[in-house]
């Protein structure tokens, strides 16, 4: 692992709610603990490096947000995706009509899956992250339009 990897990743544990990350690759084992964090670590894949995509239209403008929109955000951090398998279809596309309590999506915490269900009925106006991304607590994944 390079020193720029382990910097950003130390830069990024610090600016997260995670108290303890550990990250074994080959021969390299990187542990990072806050004080106060528990003793019991937390496995988590590497992050991304790329930034994440701005909410955009069909045809690349940016997306209107309107009163009647609002953002499903994450519940936990963890990796997120958006089929119940990678060779199953995705739960909600673009454009798709999604019903309030519908799950959108999962997010995978420790081993463990949550479904990720939409707080209100609309329509699916953007997805705001990636699939199989780290997601941080609270941050935005997909906008719905309430019509």
């Amino acid at each position: 692992m390079q020193e720029e990897e382990i910097e950003r990743l130390v830069d990024r544990f610090e600016r997260s709610s995670l108290d303890h990350l550990q990250i074994t690759d080959d021969n390299f084992k990187l542990v990072l603990s806050k004080p106060g964090a528990a003793p019991a670590p937390v496995s988590t894949p590497p992050t991304s490096s790329g930034p994440v995509a701005e909410p955009a239209t069909a045809d690349g403008g940016p997306l209107p947000v309107s009163a009647n929109t609002t953002s499903v955000t994450a519940p936990l951090v963890g990796v997120v995706y958006f089929a119940p398998q990678p060779d199953q279809p995705v739960f909600k596309q673009v454009g798709d009509p999604v019903a309030a309590g519908e799950v959108v999506c999962l997010i995978e915490a420790m081993k463990m899956v949550n479904e990720v269900k939409a707080p209100v009925g609309g329509v699916l106006k953007a997805v705001l992250v990636d699939d199989g991304t780290l997601v941080e607590y609270d941050q935005p994944l997909m906008q719905i339009e309430q019509v």
